[in-house]
């Protein structure tokens, strides 16, 4: 026990220091963590070996529970088209791609094999990309594509395998059960996710106290995972549907307190995570390398870079072709006009350029590559099993290392860049926007709350005040580029309160009419629940 102890501490010191390292070098954690867990596979000593159902069933909800948090519903439901254009209809076309292409040049490897690893490989995870593309100011639009791709492909890509390894190890295929049991997953998955979001509401409204809601956040995901398989449906697609619906209600069904410490504790899990994920990743060198003395070179090598190959072509293949169709089914990239509405416009070659060079693959692919079983139904070996997972192997350490140390740099030559000062404006007329809610509050609360006068003079002074340095923000925006208890006490708590969750409401319409990004949303309600967290809590709240 204390030796799994040191080892688990081990990790987290590693963790920690590969985090503060890659900071001052300016490479993303998941490309050094990686490579440290590489360099460690080659040192004698104990390694840890990927146990896929610990990582679909135990790590993966918690994932991509947190990254759904993190989205914005709006935006994903806003460019739907083209988030479903990446995460099924690119994920199909690649799992099937290196399927064909194995088949046709590997004879080896069976039709049904090839396309386990083809779905193995086809969702990307795009943890390395969007912490580099935040790094360097990725355009929104175009972080909010990314963002919907990881969320949803992962759904398709488990469902597909499932299905073609059941073929695979012995069964029968036929292509109207495979639909149906592709749209019986989805749906599944989909009622699933939309029923957990519907309890946890419930749950908010009861349990008021943030350690309770928090309890009841970390298992969440859990609960939507086995939900989902439970019934066979998906449980990833339950997990995802849940965060998205959870993650754009919690402005309203949680406290500021409540927020806050949920935001830490998700922050803290995912950072943890994330670290052991890539860390894991990197040592399964030695267990890829050990099953592939019984193959000739030739069809070691040619395996791999036909799966390595189709993986990298595929992506940009399908963006330059998908701008060739008719323009409503166009990628919807453009920025909201006055009324919230997304205007549509077809991706540029450089957006191409940037998402094509987005499509790191993670520990989802090697998960599903290792779940392969030893043997087939009828006891025989699984057919070039030791080939494929090699294959995968590669295809993680190509995409996740290659792509995820020359992303940045391909986007700061592009100039692909998100306009600093358009957010900064936005969310000044948000702040403000905000403040003349409070303002207008503060005016009924002085008919229907007993508030000394001299608490809403200051109260009026430090609104009017902040008014004027946002707006004075805003004028400057717009001209230049960015670089002990007294008496009276707790009705005054009580509408500072009223005042505070005044300006939430007001930027949550701003939010909901379309006229203020999530992003800019969680930045702006950050500042209101500090503002609130200082407030000494008063007994009628």
């Amino acid at each position: 026990m204390l030796g799994v102890i040191g080892f688990v501490l081990a990790m987290l010191g590693v963790i920690v220091v590969v985090g503060a390292i890659s900071h001052r070098l300016g490479l993303p954690d998941p490309v050094l963590l990686t490579v440290v867990g590489l360099v460690y596979a080659l040192l004698p000593g104990p390694n840890l070996h990927l146990e896929p159902e610990f990582v679909l069933d135990v790590i993966l909800p918690p994932l991509l529970y947190n990254a759904a948090l993190g989205s914005s519903l709006l935006a994903i439901r806003s460019r739907l088209r083209s988030v479903v254009s990446l995460s099924v209809l690119l994920v199909l076309v690649t799992a099937f791609a290196v399927g064909g292409l194995l088949t046709w040049l590997v004879p080896v490897i069976p039709l049904a094999a090839a396309i386990a690893l083809g779905a193995a490989v086809a969702p990307p995870d795009p943890v390395a990309a969007l912490a580099v593309g935040r790094r360097v100011g990725l355009p929104a639009k175009l972080s909010t594509l990314i963002e919907g791709e990881g969320l949803l492909n992962d759904a398709t890509a488990l469902t597909i395998y499932k299905m073609a390894l059941a073929v695979a190890i012995g069964g029968s295929f036929s292509f109207g059960l495979a639909t149906g049991e592709f749209a019986l997953a989805t749906i599944g998955g989909l009622l699933v996710g939309v029923v957990v979001a519907f309890l946890v509401r419930i749950s908010r409204r009861v349990l008021a106290d943030p350690l309770s809601a928090n309890a009841v956040s970390l298992a969440t995901p859990f609960a939507a995972y086995v939900l989902g398989e439970t019934i066979h449906g998906s449980g990833v697609l339950a997990v995802v549907v849940a965060g998205l619906i959870i993650g754009h209600q919690t402005p309203r069904l949680q406290t500021g307190a409540s927020r806050l410490q949920t935001g830490a504790v998700w922050s803290l899990v995912n950072y943890l995570l994330e670290g052991f994920v890539f860390l894991l990743i990197g040592q399964q060198l030695p267990a890829v390398i050990a099953g592939l003395g019984g193959y000739p070179v030739s069809s070691v090598i040619l395996t791999a870079v036909v799966t390595v190959g189709a993986v990298l072509l595929v992506r940009p293949l399908w963006l330059v072709l998908t701008q060739l169709f008719p323009r409503r089914l166009h990628a919807r990239l453009g920025s909201a006009d006055e009324t919230g509405e997304a205007s549509e416009r077809a991706l540029t070659g450089k957006e191409i350029a940037g998402l094509s060079w987005a499509g790191t693959r993670g520990v989802i692919t090697l998960a599903a590559a290792f779940a392969i079983p030893a043997v087939t139904a009828d006891g025989s070996p699984f057919p070039a099993r030791d080939l494929l997972l090699f294959s995968a192997f590669l295809v993680v350490l190509v995409t996740l290392v290659g792509q995820g140390v020359t992303f940045g740099p391909l986007l700061k030559r592009l100039g692909l860049r998100a306009d600093v000062q358009d957010q900064a404006r936005l969310r000044n007329q948000a702040r403000s926007a905000a403040i003349d809610a409070a303002l207008a509050r503060l005016e009924q609360l002085i008919d229907e709350e007993d508030v000394p006068d001299e608490a809403v003079a200051a109260m009026r002074k430090n609104l009017e005040g902040r008014q004027r340095r946002y707006r004075a923000r805003l004028a400057y925006l717009e001209d230049n580029p960015l670089t002990p208890r007294a008496p009276g006490y707790e009705a005054a708590v009580r509408a500072r309160h009223s005042i505070i969750e005044a300006q939430r409401e007001e930027l949550l319409r701003w939010r909901d009419a379309g006229r203020l990004p999530d992003a800019s949303l969680r930045i702006l309600q950050t500042e209101l629940d500090h503002e609130e967290n200082a407030l000494m809590p008063s007994s009628g709240k």
